[in-house]
């Protein structure tokens, strides 16, 4: 009989089984076929591969249920017979498995984005997980296993729908890397750790994309921000093309050698990806033999407060640095601010968001609140534009719970809320949010009664926060302390009972602490001088945390002078940046406001901060001053564009930053167009994209057609799953200048090679261009295309360059 789950991966290192797709299409399986169809139309079939890999020893196998949710199943026809075709799945694995092996139900990605990058809202996306979630719990599996997934918000929003339909079903969270060490969409080992952590996955890892040298360095990130048990399921080498067929070249023995390395990270799974076989799950279950040994779950993370984006991460605590909270996306006593809130604008917010996040703050506080307008709507607008804008994590401030709600919805990554009080009211509220969405806390120390004159009775309110806060099932860890900040000028003597209560709070309760520190000087004349002595008070009695405006350089001042005293900024590294070349006794820089640039630069530098909302008056002013659309284009939008492009290739920016430049240089077109009275700007070539046949993925497709016609050229996409007859017809008939290909998986990827010989056997002259996950630069020459993109960056530069010298 099996142990629970959970159990037996602290006992012992498990092994999970190897690939699925491609032993089904050596079995039968017909190019672009639902796999998951053969659930139910060849049962026999998947059963065979089951019993391969437990008869392999695989302690775990997986369900045939990737594409099993409504939206994959969709395209086949096959959404109303998602119950049986998941029941079908866990009852075939159940037979194959007996009472030794676990069940684990695969679930993979939609093929969608969440918006604001996609078009999909969260709750949709949640709803297609809970969907298939409710259907693999039902049939019995013992675990679900997220599988290859591209986007942090689409797999958060999935972990946070199968804890709605089960707290106890253990969850395995993966997500695909690429050689830089990011997802697709730019998200950092450390960043997707600490995120799937958060909203409940109980193992975390990487699987596919990588060999398993390149899955070890992916956990190893992971393994400084989480204690969790890791999983490995790397794929056997990268792909590359032999006679005709695609093959991994990764033997067993080479799936072996990290097996010491992987378990002393902690990694409790290890299983194969694309091209393993039952031969290479034999190995590395014999390569087992004598390295297993309970699970040691690491230390090194206890006690400190880790919040995420999308692409970066913080961590705060004992050792950390001093967390800088940007106070200034908050409508009180601004009337502009609140202005903008009432009639749906962005621009104020994406601006401080950028310039506090220039000046150093390492979180930002979000706060829309302000009289007439639809809160939660306010908050999802702001969530959007901030991660948009910038890469830290977010602060949501509000005191309505559908506000709050509405904008952990929104966010990417593990966020932090402001705020939960000692009052039952707010207790009740809160806490379970903060549970469900994965968030920390702020705790205020005041309760019905009010804020306590003493630190003794703050401390009394912080220790009743804690054990509900751990009753609720949230970490110490996740939960912060603000003692509250008095206003000096009014109450001087009760101003160092903050800080008692700081010092009480951490030596008392162990907690991480936050303060407002501004408040401190409200009343008073040069306030940053009272706020930045009491700031660098605070931070010597242990402040975790502080809000301020991270654009006062006496603040910013006081703060580095103390983390370099502190011993938390490494050889003064960050103080010497901040200022090489003052002189002693000299004043200490103080930012002047940028010179406004010209309209040509602010044309540019809407299209690099991706500002979609003010683009179109800017092309307004821009002919306005006499600039015909084609300047507007040339001199002001494409040398913005190419800046994103650089800074893409440089990892200073990540898709859904490029995504959300395209949006913007879109809307800037559309209006140049309405100039050009429909005669349209001068095409720079003619492309026609597709999926090639049998491939349903078109994410990365899509992206590159878009950016295509931000560059100017004229884009036919043919879509996803195109038969080679078709594209070579439509190539013809529309005399192109380029066709581009794409392919995902590893099992339609040589269909580009039947396209481009029906091409040349045509006689149509273009050239081609082909990529996607598993295509490289050796697969492209082997089957003669022109050029090979890894990216859709990438892909713009190189047609450019082609076409160029044609």
């Amino acid at each position: 009989m099996k142990t629970d789950f959970l159990k037996a991966i602290h006992e012992r290192v498990l092994v999970l089984d190897g690939a699925m797709g491609t032993m089904l299409q050596e079995r039968g399986l017909k190019p672009g076929q639902s796999p998951e169809e053969l659930n139910l139309t060849m049962p026999e079939v998947v059963a065979a591969v089951h019993q391969e890999y437990v008869d392999a020893g695989a302690d775990i196998i997986v369900t045939n249920t990737f594409g099993g949710s409504r939206e994959k199943l969709a395209h086949f026809g096959l959404e109303n017979r998602l119950h049986e075709i998941n029941a079908a799945a866990v009852a075939i694995a159940r037979q194959a498995a007996g009472n030794t092996v676990y069940v684990a139900a695969s679930i993979g990605p939609t093929g969608r984005f969440v918006e604001p990058v996609g078009d999909l809202s969260f709750d949709s996306m949640a709803a297609i997980y809970r969907e298939q979630a409710q259907a693999l719990l039902e049939a019995g599996a013992d675990l679900i296993t997220l599988e290859t997934f591209l986007d942090i918000k689409e797999i958060r929003a999935a972990i946070i729908a199968i804890r709605e339909v089960s707290a106890t079903l253990p969850v395995i969270a993966m997500l695909t890397f690429d050689n830089n060490g990011r997802s697709v969409l730019g998200t950092s080992p450390e960043a997707a750790a600490i995120t799937l952590e958060a909203v409940g996955a109980d193992i975390v890892g990487s699987n596919c994309g990588l060999g398993v040298d390149g899955i070890y360095d992916i956990l190893a990130a992971m393994r400084r921000v989480t204690n969790l048990p890791l999983i490995s399921q790397a794929n056997a080498g990268l792909p590359q093309l032999r006679d005709g067929k695609t093959v991994f070249p990764g033997t067993p023995a080479e799936m072996v050698a990290y097996h010491e390395r992987l378990l002393a990270l902690g990694v409790r799974i290890i299983g194969g990806c694309c091209g393993t076989t039952p031969a290479h799950i034999a190995a590395m279950k014999q390569g087992l033999q004598g390295l297993n040994r309970p699970f040691a779950r690491p230390v090194g993370t206890q006690g400190v407060t880790f919040l995420s984006s999308r692409c970066g991460y913080v961590a705060l605590g004992e050792g950390c640095r001093t967390a800088i909270i940007g106070e200034r996306i908050n409508p009180t006593g601004k009337k502009g601010f609140a202005a903008e809130l009432r009639e749906g604008k962005i621009a104020y917010i994406r601006k401080e968001a950028v310039e506090q996040a220039a000046a150093g703050a390492t979180l930002l506080d979000v706060n829309v609140g302000t009289p007439g307008i639809d809160e939660p709507a306010a908050m999802e607008r702001a969530v959007f534009c901030v991660t948009g804008a910038v890469q830290v994590p977010l602060v949501l401030d509000s005191s309505s719970p559908e506000a709050l709600e509405r904008g952990l919805k929104s966010a990417d990554g593990k966020v932090l809320i402001n705020s939960v009080s000692g009052e039952e009211k707010s207790l009740s509220r809160i806490l379970p949010l903060v549970r469900k969405y994965g968030a920390a806390v702020i705790g205020l120390a005041l309760d019905e009664t009010g804020i306590p004159p003493t630190a003794e009775g703050r401390l009394q309110v912080a220790e009743r926060i804690k054990a509900r806060a751990g009753a609720a099932g949230i970490a110490p860890a996740d939960l912060l302390i603000d003692s509250l900040t008095l206003t000096v000028s009014a109450e001087q003597k009760r101003a160092l009972e903050s800080l008692r209560a700081v010092r009480l709070v951490k030596e008392k309760l162990g907690l991480n602490t936050v303060l407002g520190v501004s408040n401190i000087s409200f009343g008073l004349p040069a306030r940053p001088l009272i706020s930045s002595a009491f700031f660098t008070m605070a931070i010597a009695a242990g402040l975790d945390a502080a809000i301020i405006n991270p654009r006062e350089e006496p603040m910013m001042a006081a703060f580095r002078s103390a983390m370099v005293l502190l011993g938390r900024d490494d050889n003064a590294a960050d103080y010497i940046e901040a200022y090489r070349g003052v002189a002693g006794g000299a004043a200490l820089p103080v930012d002047a406001p940028a010179a406004a640039a010209d309209i040509r630069g602010r044309l540019a530098a809407a299209v690099i901060a991706g500002d979609a909302e003010g683009i179109t008056a800017l092309v307004e002013a821009a002919l306005s001053d006499g600039l015909t659309p084609m300047q507007v284009s040339s001199d002001g939008l494409l040398p913005g564009l190419e800046e994103v492009g650089r800074r893409f290739e440089k990892n200073l920016f990540f898709l859904p930053q490029v995504m959300r430049s395209a949006e913007t240089m879109q809307r800037a077109f559309a209006r140049l167009k309405a100039e050009l009275h429909g005669a349209g700007m001068a095409s720079a070539g003619r492309i026609m994209m597709a999926t090639v046949e049998g491939d349903i993925h078109d994410i990365g497709k899509n992206i590159v057609c878009t950016l295509l016609e931000n560059h100017g050229f004229e884009v036919i996409d043919l879509g996803k799953n195109v038969a080679a007859a078709r594209i070579v017809a439509e190539a013809k008939r529309l005399q192109v200048d380029a066709v581009g290909l794409s392919a995902l998986m590893t099992t339609t990827m040589t269909e580009m090679e039947t396209v481009l010989a029906r091409l040349k056997a045509a006689g149509v002259k273009t050239f081609t261009m082909v990529g996607g996950a598993v295509v490289t630069q050796e697969y492209a020459d082997s089957i003669g295309a022109d050029l090979y993109a890894r990216d859709a960056m990438e892909a713009v530069a190189k047609v450019k360059a082609l076409l160029a010298t044609a």
